[in-house]
C-alpha cells in the first residue's frame, strides 16, 4: 500500500541559506525564461486565440495530418485529434476569416462539425481584463496577509511564495509550449489561493500555536502536504481524462495547476520555513 505518512524533516541539519537556495535559484531562472520570452516575442508568455483572436475548427476526415495542413491557405497553429472519436480533429488558426476556412475545409472533403472564432479586438480586451484580474487578486492577497500578521517577515514570506508559485508555472508554460488562455489564467488565479492556503497554515502553526518551531512545522506539514499531494493527484487524473476525451481547456488547466502545486510544496516547506526560522531565532521575532 502507498504510505501517506509525512516524514519528519530534520530542518536543523540545514542552514537557512541552504533551505532557500533551491527556491530562489528556480525563481531567478524562471524570471530569466520569462524575460527571454518577452524580449523575443514582446509578451511574457505565448497568448492563445482567446487573446490574439483566431478560429477553432472541428472536422471529421480520414486524411492524414499532412493533407489537413495542405488543405488550408492559412497554416494551422495546431491540429489536435480527439482520441474517443476516430477521424475527428480540432484545428486552430490565427486567422478569423471563418468563411474562407470553412470553404477550404469543405472543398477538401472534410466534414465540418463546428467552427468558432474570436476577434483580435475582443481578444486584446480579454487579455487586458485577465492581466488586471490577476494583478488585483495578487495585490488583494498581499494586503490581506499584511493585515493578518502585521509584521514584515511572515507577510513577505507568504507573498514571495505566492509570487514564485505563479512565476514558475508561467516559465514552464513557455518551455512546454502551453499557450496563455482563459483556462490557464483561471489556473494561475487558483494557484494564488492554493499558495496562500498552505503558507497561512504554516505561519499560523509556527507563530500562533504552542510548541517549538520544528514541532509546529511538522504539524503544519502533515496537513498541508496531504492536501497539496491530493490536489496534484486529482489534477493529474483530470488532465489525463480531459486529454483522452479532447475536452478543451481542461488539460492545460490541469498541467499548470500541477506545475504550481509542485512549486508550492517547494516554496512553502523550504523558502517559507527558512524565512520563518530566521524570524523566530535571528530576526526581530527572537
Amino acid at each position: 500500500m502507498l504510505d501517506s505518512t509525512v516524514p519528519v524533516v530534520e530542518y536543523s541539519r540545514y542552514s537557512n541559506r541552504q533551505l532557500a537556495a533551491v527556491p530562489i535559484a528556480l525563481l531567478a531562472l524562471s524570471l530569466l525564461v520569462i524575460a527571454g520570452m518577452w524580449v523575443a516575442t514582446g509578451t511574457p508568455v505565448d497568448p492563445g486565440i482567446d487573446f490574439t483572436g483566431g478560429t477553432e475548427l472541428q472536422i471529421q476526415t480520414d486524411a492524414p495530418r499532412g493533407e489537413i495542413v495542405a488543405a488550408f491557405e492559412t497554416e494551422p497553429v495546431s491540429i489536435q485529434s480527439i482520441a474517443t472519436q476516430e477521424g475527428e480533429y480540432i484545428v486552430t488558426f490565427q486567422s478569423t476569416d471563418t468563411g474562407a476556412i470553412e470553404q477550404q475545409a469543405t472543398e477538401a472533403g472534410f466534414t465540418v462539425t463546428s467552427i468558432s472564432s474570436t476577434s483580435a479586438a475582443f481578444g486584446a480586451e480579454t487579455q487586458y481584463q485577465a492581466v488586471v484580474g490577476v494583478a488585483i487578486a495578487f495585490v488583494g492577497m498581499s494586503v490581506l496577509v499584511a493585515l493578518m500578521f502585521r509584521t514584515f517577515v511572515p507577510s513577505i514570506a507568504v507573498v514571495l511564495s505566492a509570487f514564485s508559485d505563479i512565476v514558475i508555472p508561467v516559465a514552464l508554460m513557455n518551455l512546454f509550449g502551453i499557450q496563455l488562455s482563459l483556462g490557464t489564467v483561471a489556473a494561475l488565479l487558483m494557484l494564488i489561493g492554493y499558495s496562500v492556503d498552505s503558507d497561512l497554515l504554516l505561519n499560523n502553526h509556527v507563530l500562533r500555536r504552542r510548541g517549538d518551531f520544528y514541532e509546529s512545522t511538522h504539524r503544519a506539514m502533515r496537513t498541508g502536504i496531504t492536501m497539496t499531494v491530493t490536489s496534484i493527484l486529482a489534477m493529474l487524473v483530470m488532465t489525463s481524462v480531459a486529454t483522452l476525451f479532447a475536452i478543451p481547456l481542461l488539460p492545460a488547466i490541469g498541467i499548470v495547476l500541477v506545475f504550481g502545486l509542485l512549486a508550492d510544496l517547494m516554496n512553502t516547506y523550504l523558502l517559507n520555513v527558512s524565512l520563518l526560522r530566521w524570524y523566530k531565532y535571528e530576526g526581530v521575532g527572537r
